[in-house]
C-alpha cells in the first residue's frame, strides 16, 4: 500500500458516509442505547477524538465500542485484539464486511471512527468530525450526570473557526507534510504546520483552553494530534523544526490535558507507534518501530491552572475506565 505518489501534494479522500444518528431519526437512524457500535483504533487520531469525546460525555454503556488493533492492510482494520479474530458482537474478522453490508460496491476509504449499526451489521456513518458533534448534541439523553458541554452553543462559532484552521494546517497539515511527494508540497506544509502553532502558542499563553474557560470540541481536536507529535509525527512525517517537548507552551498544555482524565487515559502509545511505523511501508521499509521516546514527561507538572478556567465548567470528571477499556500499563504513563 502506497502513502507517497512522487510528483504529487497529498490530498485526503474525504468523501465520507455523512448519514447521521439524530434525536428524531431524521435520517432513518434515531439515538438508541446499545443499538450501534463505535468501531475505532487507539493508533488513529480522528477514532481518538470519538474515544475522548464518548468518555468525557459519559456514554459508554448508551454507545458500546470495538477497538481494531493499530495496523491494517489495503482491505481494512482488523479485530485481531479480540479472541479468535472477530469482534464479538458483530462477528465480523475487518471492518471492510461492516462497509460493504451497507453498499456491496463501496470504493472509498474504509476508516475509523465508524458507527456501526449492530442489527443490521451496516456501517451508518464513519463522518469523523460530525460523529463527536452528534455525541454532544443529539446523545444528551444519555449523558452522564456532570457530562461538560463540550460544544456549546454560544462558543459555536468561534470554535468551528479555531477547529477549520487547525484542521488544515496541523491535524491535516502533518500528514501533508508526511506524505508529500515533493518537495515543495513539503515544504509548504511544514511552514504553514509550523506558522499555526506558533499562532497556538500565542494564544494558549494567555488562555488556558482555546475556546472559552472550559475544555471543548477545539481541545478535543488538537490534543489528538499533539499527543501523536514527539512520537510519530516529529521523525516519521519529518516535523521536525521542535519536537512537541521543545515548544513549552504546547507542552504544558499538552500535558494539562493528558492529565485531565478523559484524554491521557485513554492514549495507547504503542499502538500508535506501531501504525505509522508498521502501516506506511513506503515510509518506513524497514518496520523498524522506534522504542522511544521516553513518556515519564507526560506527568511531569504543568502549571496551566494558574490561568484560571475550569476543565468540565459546571461538570464533573468522568470516572474510572472499566477494566475492558484500560489501556494496558506499558503503553501509557496514566497506565503504570
Amino acid at each position: 500500500m502506497s502513502y507517497v505518489h512522487a510528483g504529487k501534494e497529498y490530498s485526503r479522500d474525504s468523501r465520507y458516509l455523512t448519514t447521521r444518528i439524530t434525536a428524531d431519526g431524521r435520517d432513518g437512524f434515531p439515538v438508541e442505547s446499545g443499538r450501534y457500535r463505535l468501531v475505532v483504533s487507539r493508533a488513529c487520531p480522528w477514532a481518538s477524538r470519538a474515544v475522548i469525546v464518548r468518555r468525557l460525555l459519559g456514554l459508554e454503556e448508551a454507545l458500546p465500542m470495538a477497538v481494531a488493533g493499530p495496523t491494517h492492510d489495503e482491505r481494512s482494520w482488523t479485530f485481531d485484539l479480540d479472541p479468535g479474530g472477530r469482534d464479538p458482537v458483530l462477528g465480523i474478522e475487518r471492518l471492510q464486511e461492516a462497509y460493504f453490508a451497507r453498499d456491496p460496491g463501496y470504493d472509498r476509504g474504509i476508516t475509523v471512527p465508524a458507527i456501526v449499526d449492530v442489527p443490521t451489521g451496516q456501517v451508518v456513518t464513519n463522518d469523523f468530525p460530525r460523529i463527536t458533534v452528534d455525541m454532544s448534541l443529539e446523545w444528551t439523553a444519555y449523558h452522564r450526570d456532570g457530562a461538560p458541554a463540550l460544544y456549546p452553543a454560544a462558543l459555536r462559532p468561534e470554535i468551528d473557526a479555531v477547529n477549520e484552521v487547525v484542521y488544515e494546517d496541523v491535524n491535516n497539515g502533518v500528514y501533508r507534510a508526511g506524505f508529500a511527494g515533493t518537495q515543495e508540497a513539503y515544504t509548504e506544509a511544514y511552514g504553514r504546520l509550523f506558522a499555526r502553532l506558533d499562532w497556538l502558542c500565542e494564544r494558549l499563553e494567555r488562555s488556558r483552553y482555546l475556546v472559552g474557560e472550559t475544555i471543548t470540541e477545539a481541545d478535543v481536536r488538537l490534543f489528538t494530534t499533539l499527543v501523536r507529535f514527539d512520537a510519530v509525527y516529529h521523525g516519521h512525517f519529518k516535523c521536525n523544526r521542535q519536537k512537541l517537548s521543545e515548544m513549552p507552551v504546547l507542552w504544558a498544555y499538552a500535558r494539562d490535558l493528558f492529565q485531565t482524565p478523559g484524554f491521557g487515559d485513554t492514549v495507547d502509545f504503542d499502538h500508535i507507534k506501531r501504525h505509522y511505523y508498521l502501516v506506511h511501508g513506503d515510509i518506513n521499509p524497514t518496520r523498524i518501530v522506534p522504542v522511544g521516546p521516553e513518556l515519564s514527561g507526560w506527568l511531569e507538572p504543568h502549571e496551566r491552572a494558574a490561568l484560571g478556567g475550569r476543565p468540565f465548567g459546571n461538570g464533573t470528571p468522568p470516572g474510572p475506565l472499566s477494566p475492558a477499556e484500560t489501556v494496558p500499563p506499558d503503553h501509557s504513563p496514566t497506565a503504570r
